[in-house]
């Protein structure tokens, strides 16, 4: 059975940090990304950010303009494990965190992920930043 088994999250103060993991079992990991959409109430899903898993680029990330420089995607060696960490948390990030295998390619459009085939969701995970 394939699934996303996610843990982390939680509820810091602005500027705290929060780091997410994200374990994958029973999937084909190779040759697709994983990561991290979020969705706020009355809010239009926004992927986060995504690291790849290949024969080539292994380790590309992508990153949402709007956490850029602040979350940090990584992965183990097996990619069956991703992390984020998330560093100077914002009341804007506040959300759900749903952990997901997709399908490449990711795009950027408007600082924007794009991504168009999720294989994979995870449970979510809450993230709450009190101001």
């Amino acid at each position: 059975t394939e699934q996303l088994v996610e843990s982390g999250g939680g509820s810091v103060q602005a500027g705290g940090s929060l780091r997410l993991s994200c374990a994958a079992s029973g999937s084909d990991r190779y040759g697709k990304w994983m990561g991290w959409f979020r969705q706020a109430p009355g809010k239009e899903r926004e992927g986060v950010t995504f690291i790849y898993y290949g024969p080539k680029n292994v380790g590309n990330s992508a990153y949402a303009d709007s956490v850029k420089g602040r979350f940090t995607i990584s992965q183990d060696k097996t990619g069956n494990t991703a992390y984020l960490q998330m560093n100077n948390l914002k009341a804007e990030d506040t959300s759900m965190y749903h952990c997901a295998i997709v399908q490449g390619p990711i795009s950027v459009y408007k600082g924007a992920l794009e991504v168009k085939v999720v294989e994979i969701w995870g449970n979510g995970t809450s993230v709450t930043i009190s101001s």
